[in-house]
C-alpha cells in the first residue's frame, strides 16, 4: 500500500506541477491574446485612417480632373480667340495693303489731275493760279478763302477763239 500511496502521490506532484504549467500557459496565451487584440485594434484604427486618406486623395483627384477640364477648356477658349486674332491681323493686312493700293492710286490720279487742271489759264484777277505748278494750285485750294462775290470770269483773248483741243471743253 505504501507504494500504491507514494505513486499517488508523486502521480498528485506531477498533476500539480502540469496544473501550475498549463495555468501559466493559459496566462501567457491571454497576455498573447490581449496583445494580438490590441494589435489588431490599432491595426484597425489604422486601416480606418487609410481610408479616410484614401477618400482624402480620392477627392483630390477628382477636383484636379475637374480643374483640368476646366484648363482644357480655357485653353481651348484661348486658341479660339488667338486663331480669331490672327485672322482678324490677316484681314487687317489684306486692308492695309488694300488703303496703300488706293493711296497710291489716288496720289497718282491726283498728279494726272493736277497736271491736266494745269493746262486751264484764267484770267489773274479771277483766281487763276499763279506760277509755282499744281502743288501751288493745291496749296491756295486747300486754303481758306473769303467769300466773294460772284462775277462770270472773262475768258482771256486766247480763250475767245477756240481751238482744236478746247472743243471738247466748250460744251462742259
Amino acid at each position: 500500500f505504501a507504494v500504491v500511496a507514494s505513486e499517488v502521490r508523486a502521480l498528485a506532484q506531477r498533476s500539480g506541477t502540469a496544473a501550475k504549467e498549463i495555468k501559466e500557459l493559459i496566462g501567457a496565451n491571454l497576455q498573447k491574446v490581449e496583445q494580438g487584440t490590441e494589435v489588431a485594434t490599432r491595426a484597425g484604427e489604422q486601416m480606418g485612417r487609410i481610408v479616410e486618406q484614401v477618400r482624402s486623395v480620392d477627392t483630390m483627384i477628382s477636383e484636379i480632373s475637374s480643374a483640368s477640364a476646366e484648363q482644357a477648356v480655357g485653353i481651348r477658349q484661348v486658341g479660339e480667340a488667338v486663331s480669331q486674332l490672327d485672322q482678324m491681323t490677316q484681314q487687317n493686312a489684306a486692308l492695309v495693303e488694300q488703303s496703300s493700293a488706293a493711296a497710291g492710286s489716288l496720289e497718282q490720279q491726283a498728279a494726272a489731275l493736277a497736271q491736266i487742271v494745269s493746262t486751264f489759264k484764267m484770267h489773274p484777277e479771277h483766281g487763276a493760279s499763279q506760277p509755282g505748278g499744281p502743288r501751288a494750285a493745291t496749296a491756295q485750294a486747300m486754303a481758306p478763302r473769303q467769300a466773294q462775290p460772284s462775277r462770270p470770269p472773262r475768258l482771256s483773248p486766247a480763250r475767245a477763239q477756240p481751238q482744236v483741243k478746247d472743243e471738247e471743253w466748250a460744251a462742259f
